[in-house]
């Protein structure tokens, strides 16, 4: 069954979210480096984007869910949920069958995977997820 994977905050000043989060939560924040994924592109712009992975523990100290943190692309960029399946090209016209709308279609975060930004039918932006090492 699809389960949100990750998640994404976006800020207008990177150095005062990672210190809240961390110190809020004790979250380690961290920028992501490497040859594909220092590439990554705003879905917004299409512009090099940099990009801060969240590790999260559980109250056990196990690995949680993760998420990323990123500069703010436009004024009404918040947080978004995304949600891991098989197939974007199954779930994307589900999307719009179902009353939703597709924001951004199929999107390469390459060498990780590729997803699509929507809305929901309350008007909630949300994206669906497809892992893939080989994404370009």
């Amino acid at each position: 069954m699809p389960t949100i994977v990750h998640f994404e905050i976006p800020a207008d000043d990177i150095d005062r979210a990672k210190k809240f989060y961390n110190d809020l939560f004790g979250w380690k924040i961290e920028k992501l480096t490497g040859t594909d994924k220092g590439q990554l592109k705003s879905a917004a712009t299409d512009q090099p984007i940099e990009y801060w992975i969240i590790t999260t523990k559980d109250d056990k100290g196990n690995k949680a869910l993760g998420g990323g943190l990123m500069k703010r692309q436009m004024p009404d960029h918040h947080l978004i949920n995304y949600i891991g399946v098989e197939s974007l090209d199954e779930y994307t016209p589900k999307v719009e069958k179902l009353g939703g709308k597709v924001l951004v279609p199929k999107h390469a975060v390459p060498g990780m995977g590729h997803f699509a930004l929507c809305h929901d039918t309350e008007n909630n932006v949300f994206a669906i997820w497809e892992s893939n090492g080989n994404a370009r």
